[in-house]
């Protein structure tokens, strides 16, 4: 079922909000680990047009595979996710410095940001394909379609998206 006109606000609203303190964290830590590196190479407005496509491409994928739910869909990790996916195509080399936990130690590693992000993405893959059978109509729950969704849109809509002049002029940044 597609939004009708006056749904559409809150499609667009949806994508600025949070389910609780941890999900805002946890948002808002991705978003800082991979967004201000996609807004650098983009620029301000696609930026920001990225963002908002993506969450709608999010909130279209959850209501294609959960479209007899009921219960509203509140999150940004969806527009989220699709800047982790133009993350992954524009800066596939970069590395993350992550905590690695070994038994009882714990240690940190730079670990190949492409590695992280499908390691990601093939975790909300399984648990979206897990959670297809489970009904969502008395309860809430992740919506892990609009995870996948906004990282493929992610993908599609930044190899759309022309770079920033100065930045298509350094090498350095061409893989």
């Amino acid at each position: 079922m597609i939004p009708t006109r006056f749904q559409w606000a809150d499609v667009l609203t949806s994508i600025f909000l949070h389910g609780g303190w941890m999900h805002l964290i946890g948002n808002m830590w991705f978003l800082w680990i991979y967004g201000d590196n996609v807004e650098d190479i983009l620029g301000h407005f696609k930026y920001v047009l990225l963002y908002l496509l993506c969450g709608v491409a999010a909130t279209m994928a959850h209501i294609l595979f959960n479209s007899d739910s009921r219960v509203p869909t509140i999150g940004a990790s969806g527009a989220i996710a699709g800047v982790m996916g133009a993350y992954m195509v524009k800066f596939p080399r970069s590395r993350i410095l992550t905590l690695v936990f070994v038994v009882v130690f714990v240690t940190t590693m730079e670990i190949p940001a492409f590695l992280i992000l499908v390691y990601w993405f093939v975790i909300q893959f399984f648990s979206g394909v897990g959670s297809v059978g489970h009904s969502h109509l008395s309860q809430g729950g992740v919506a892990w379609f609009a995870h996948i969704g906004g990282f493929l849109a992610g993908i599609v809509f930044v190899l759309l998206m022309t770079k920033r002049d100065r930045f298509s002029r350094r090498p350095a940044l061409r893989w």
